[in-house]
C-alpha cells in the first residue's frame, strides 16, 4: 500500500461575509469627508479623525451614507436606532404588498352546462381574490379538429365574467398545442 494523500479542497464561496448597506466608524477609509450632524445640519469638509471626535462626542456613530460622492459624505447618527426605523419600513411594506397569483381553470370541449357553471364559479371567486385566472380548454384525440367550439367557450366565459365587471381580458383565446389558453385579469380597484 502506498502513502494516502488527502486533498482538501477550500470553496471560498462557501464563506460568506455579513455585509452591510453602509461603512461605519472605522469601517470608513476615506481621508475627508463631507459631515452631516445629527439633527441634519452641515458642518463641513473635515479629516475622518474630526468626523469620528465628533461622533464620538455625540455619542452616535459616523455612517458613509454616499460613498460615490466626492469627498464621501458621512452622517451622525445613532445607526442601530437607523436599522431598526428601516427593518420596520420594510416589514411595513412587505405586509401591505399583494402577491398575484395565477390560478388555472380546466375546460374540455364537451363540457357539460353545470361543470360549466361550477367552473365559472371559480373563477368569479379566484378575480373576486385578487388572482389571476388562466382558463384552457383541452383537447384530446380529435377534438382538436373542433378548435371552434373552445373558442366558444371562452368567448361565452370572458363574456360572462366581464358583465359583472369583475376583470379585463389579458390575452385573448390563441391555440398553443393541444389547448386553447386566456388569461383574465382582475380589474384594479382604486
Amino acid at each position: 500500500m502506498g502513502p494516502h494523500f488527502y486533498c482538501v479542497e477550500t470553496n471560498i464561496w462557501r464563506w460568506h461575509v455579513i455585509s452591510r448597506e453602509h461603512q461605519i466608524n472605522d469601517e470608513i477609509r476615506a481621508r475627508e469627508v463631507r459631515v452631516v450632524g445629527a439633527e441634519g445640519e452641515q458642518l463641513g469638509v473635515m479629516s475622518i479623525r474630526e468626523a469620528l471626535q465628533l461622533a464620538v462626542d455625540a455619542s452616535m456613530d459616523l455612517v458613509n451614507v454616499a460613498p460615490q460622492a466626492k469627498p464621501p459624505v458621512c452622517r451622525i447618527m445613532d445607526y442601530g436606532k437607523f436599522r431598526y426605523e428601516q427593518q420596520k419600513k420594510e416589514k411595513e411594506a412587505r405586509k401591505n404588498q399583494k402577491i398575484v397569483d395565477l390560478k388555472e381553470v380546466w375546460f374540455r370541449s364537451n363540457i357539460e352546462e353545470n361543470d360549466y357553471q361550477t367552473k365559472l364559479r371559480n373563477v368569479v371567486k379566484f378575480l373576486k381574490e385578487g388572482d389571476k385566472v388562466k382558463c384552457s380548454v383541452r383537447y384530446r384525440g380529435r377534438e382538436i379538429a373542433h378548435a371552434a367550439i373552445g373558442q366558444r367557450i371562452l368567448d361565452r366565459l370572458a363574456k360572462e365574467v366581464a358583465v359583472a365587471e369583475l376583470c379585463s381580458v389579458e390575452r385573448f383565446p390563441k391555440l398553443e398545442g393541444r389547448s386553447m389558453i386566456m388569461i383574465l385579469a382582475p380589474k384594479t380597484t382604486s
